[in-house]
């Protein structure tokens, strides 16, 4: 044999090896494109998700702020109530003493009842008296009226 027919078939062994690498390689390619494609697609949206959390965080610090501000403001509120309340409780307490006190002196025995004078003069001591509310002194005016 001739070495030219022997290198002629060597070649094209060596042409089939690599139309056949070249193959493998195409198909590789093309599935490296598709991926490519597919990672820049995740990356898009990836990067819209990004914007839109972006976007919900400063939504949630503005409402995060507002409920602070509303949360203080109730507990503002809230104190007020409370010191309203015991202010009601001892106004309350007060009345009630005085009530109880108007009643004993009323009902006990040989008790003189209110003259129209003695009403005048309560109203008068009630009215230039301390630190009587408006409410304490209608509740004394409408208790000696009766």
């Amino acid at each position: 044999m001739d070495w030219s027919f022997t290198l002629d078939i060597l070649v094209a062994v060596l042409l089939a090896i690599t139309i056949g690498f070249a193959a493998v390689l195409n198909h590789r390619l093309g599935k490296l494109r598709r991926d490519r494609d597919e990672l820049s697609k995740m990356a898009a949206e990836f990067g819209q998700a990004t914007a839109h959390a972006g976007d919900s965080v400063g939504k949630l610090k503005l409402s995060t702020d507002t409920l602070q501000e509303r949360i203080d403001k109730a507990r503002s509120l809230c104190d007020d109530l409370v010191f309203l309340i015991d202010r009601g409780g001892a106004a309350a307490d007060r009345i009630e003493s005085k009530v109880r006190a108007t009643r004993e002196h009323r009902d006990a025995p040989g008790a003189i009842p209110f003259s129209p004078a003695a009403k005048r003069r309560a109203k008068a001591n009630g009215a230039a008296g301390s630190p009587q509310s408006e409410a304490e002194r209608d509740l004394l005016n409408a208790l000696l009226s009766k």
